[in-house]
């Protein structure tokens, strides 16, 4: 039996698996871009050991409370991450079920028969004779079984195994794509918190512009009555408290849209939840620093389950090596036969015990055709792992690049808009005493307001940007938060398939003898 075990562990058929390389570069490109000003790169900084660390809840370092409620509901409720979790648990049971291919089958049958026999079929001419006269009754027998058939294939080239492996990788695959499901779903939620944001602030600057521009149209309406200014003056500050006033009820579409959205993202109905509208003038992005090119292999989840998912790959191969070689099994059946349920006895015991070993000889180059198809899949796999990371690389430095020129323009436009601010002081100053005429006023005051939304949706823009940075970073998420493959495919006893206490008494009775 040691032998036996000794050959069954040795012989896996296949090739063992090996982590391909992949297309990395030494450093990003967006890291060594060097800027003219230093105010683009404020803030910014050559990573160090302890940022690579597990930062957990990502999303704190906005500091804000109120995104931090919202998001840590992601994990709990949302109904895309249930899914992934539930398909990650059919992944272990799958493992479960391919090991169950290491243990012998083994099947207990019981029956009992009932047999009637006619009146004096079976008696002899003497019986007959003596019994000559009286009444012949019907004979009765009783049979009882108790069988029990056993197989059991032998993973001599490793099949089984291999496929086991096959399903303990792709158990880490949905352990990470879980991971990604609730990466994505904190990352969508994080960017409808911040476009919900700036439309609230617009929607304060549009309120608090609208003050100053019925204070203006008050100004003109007051000279248009003493004859000073024009109708048309009257009707154009008029026009434009009209359209501003539009402009911000229309804000309430995309502030609704975007609650909406987060409110299906925690698993709730959009009636059950509402936001509190408030300023976000104050609210700092944060300095998101670069990492280290090879490290983001192991810092996204999309990036490990396509790695995982090369060793499903990888061990599939092995099982269709595997099906190259005979099928050995052992087979074996106990029974008793006798004319009482129970107990029973060795006089009515029979048994066997069949060893069979089969191959296919000829099946038209099925079993090659399955493995060039593995093999085929395998190096499909390895493309698409390094496409994968092509793709990790191109988003991190898209987020970067993002980060660095809204980081530019925005202090521009926060130049801007001060500028924008003193003309529009200027020039209405400068038509209260008539020495300019309305429409200087109305074009500045068109000008800061232009000057403000595009600041507003720089900002907006450059929250989203490092919100999707930190995503194609991997979040707080590591490769070591995959399950262990070792710890996946341990191999215990498998359980009863029906408890002992639901067994007939007469059995619980003889086992305790």
């Amino acid at each position: 039996m040691g032998a036996l075990t000794i050959l069954l562990s040795a012989c896996t058929a296949g090739p063992d698996y090996v982590r391909p390389s992949a297309i990395v570069s030494a450093d990003f490109k967006e890291a060594k871009n060097k800027e003219k000003t230093t105010e683009a790169r404020k803030g910014w900084k050559r990573i160090t050991p302890l940022d690579l660390a597990d930062r957990g809840q990502w999303w704190s370092v906005y500091h804000d409370p109120e995104l931090t409620k919202l998001v840590s509901q992601v994990e709990i409720s949302n109904q895309t991450v249930a899914a992934a979790e539930a398909g990650y648990q059919q992944a272990r049971e799958l493992i479960r079920e391919g090991q169950a291919g290491l243990f012998p089958t083994i099947n207990a049958d019981y029956s009992a028969a009932r047999t009637r026999t006619p009146a004096g079929s079976s008696l002899s001419s003497s019986s007959a004779s003596s019994a000559a006269g009286s009444s012949l009754a019907p004979r009765y027998a009783s049979t009882y079984t108790t069988a029990a058939n056993a197989t059991w294939e032998l993973d001599v080239w490793g099949r089984i195994r291999r496929t086991v492996e096959a399903d303990a990788a792709a158990a880490q695959v949905s352990a990470a794509d879980l991971a990604n499901a609730k990466l994505a779903a904190q990352t969508q939620l994080a960017v409808a918190y911040f476009n919900l944001r700036a439309a609230d602030e617009l929607e304060a600057v549009l309120q608090q512009t609208l003050v100053e521009f019925r204070r203006t149209r008050d100004i003109v309406k007051n000279q248009y009555t003493v004859g000073i200014s024009t109708r048309a003056d009257f009707i154009t500050a008029e026009n434009q408290v009209l359209s501003t006033e539009a402009t911000a009820i229309n804000l309430g579409v995309q502030r609704a849209q975007y609650e909406h959205a987060i409110a299906v993202l925690i698993g709730r109905p959009p009636a059950e939840l509402s936001i509190t509208k408030r300023r976000w003038n104050t609210q700092a992005p944060p300095a998101v620093p670069a990492a280290v090119p090879s490290l983001l292999l192991e810092r996204r989840p999309d990036i490990a389950a396509s790695e995982r998912q090369l060793q499903q790959l990888n061990a599939l191969i092995g099982v269709a090596v595997a099906n190259f070689y005979p099928v050995i099994s052992l087979s074996g059946a106990l029974s008793f036969v006798g004319p009482r349920p129970w107990p029973v006895s060795a006089a009515t015991e029979a048994w066997s015990l069949i060893g069979s070993a089969t191959q296919i000889m000829y099946d038209g180059g099925l079993l090659d055709a399955q493995l060039q198809a593995a093999k085929a899949s395998y190096v499909q796999g390895v493309a698409n792992y390094r496409q994968t990371v092509l793709t990790a690389f191109q988003q991190v430095e898209d987020q970067l690049a993002a980060v660095r020129i809204l980081s530019a323009e925005l202090i521009k436009l926060n130049a801007a808009v001060k500028e924008a601010h003193e003309a529009v002081t200027f020039y209405l100053n400068q038509y209260r005493v008539g020495t300019v005429a309305f429409t200087s006023v109305v074009t500045a005051q068109a000008t800061l307001l232009t000057n403000i939304e595009s600041a507003i949706t720089a900002r907006q823009s450059l929250f989203v940007a490092s919100v999707n940075l930190i995503s194609a970073l991997g979040g707080g998420w590591d490769a070591s938060s995959l399950p262990a493959i070792d710890g996946l495919t341990v191999v215990d006893t498998p359980p009863l398939p029906v408890p002992v206490s639901a067994l007939p008494a007469t059995f619980t009775t003889v086992e305790q003898h």
